[in-house]
């Protein structure tokens, strides 16, 4: 039985999100829907580029592995949000893993596929150079905090980002709604687990931060935004 979902989700991509109804019909109609139980690797890191995707219900996280063999958590993908488009239409190798963290569900087209929906829609053609330029701007302003900024700093920043994508309220504080460990934090903030650890658990003690259900709590994003802006506890 085929997957169904509301179309609208499709919306918050940066190349749909101008869509008239009819469009975003099309657009749903050319893809295929399926299920991604937890621990699904969707494409792997070199493998050719050759459809993209659009998550549509949980969480898939970008994982890079460098030529030593050090692995970078690039960043975690919500509903709505496209992955592995931009390097396929580019005709490019997919440059990260895809996994999902949770039982997940996407939608994904064939190169070919969407190539034919730019020709009937150019606003996506249009849409995707966009997002190409949006990501290279994250990524130098991410390179920039690695060599700039203290571990402290950077984890704040990842966690920051964490709450401000994922967050919901509860009455601890805002809890990012998926299960994130240790070892993605140090990835993401270009530390070790160690250090990582350590300062998480010092932020903990100090009330900025905690956990419930295997979930983080930022319990003080003042505190927290402070500390990524200054580095001063």
């Amino acid at each position: 039985m085929p997957l169904s979902f509301d179309i609208e989700i499709l919306r918050r991509s940066e190349m749909f999100a101008g869509l008239t109804a009819e469009a975003l019909q099309a657009v749903a109609a050319a893809g295929s829907v399926r299920r991604l139980p937890a621990g699904t690797r969707v494409f792997a890191q070199g493998d050719p580029g050759v459809s993209g995707h659009s998550l549509l219900e949980g969480r898939v996280k970008i994982v890079q592995t460098r030529a030593d063999g050090a692995q970078s958590v690039l960043r975690f993908i919500g509903p709505g949000e496209m992955y592995g488009t931009v390097a396929a239409l580019m005709n490019q190798p997919f440059p990260a893993d895809a996994v999902a963290v949770v039982d997940s569900v996407e939608i994904w087209w064939s190169i070919p596929t969407f190539r034919q929906l730019i020709r009937t829609h150019p606003e996506i053609g249009l849409r995707s150079t966009a997002a190409a330029g949006t990501r290279l701007m994250d990524l130098q302003s991410r390179m920039g905090e690695l060599t700039s900024e203290r571990v402290e700093q950077r984890l704040a920043r990842a966690l920051l980002r964490l709450a401000e994508k994922a967050g919901r309220p509860t009455a601890a504080g805002i809890e990012i709604d998926f299960p994130i460990t240790r070892q993605d934090l140090a990835e993401m903030a270009g530390s070790t687990l160690h250090t990582v650890s350590r300062t998480l658990a010092a932020l903990d003690q100090r009330g900025v931060t905690g956990s419930a259900r295997r979930r983080i709590v930022v319990r003080d994003p003042r505190a927290l935004a402070h500390l990524a802006e200054t580095g001063l506890d």
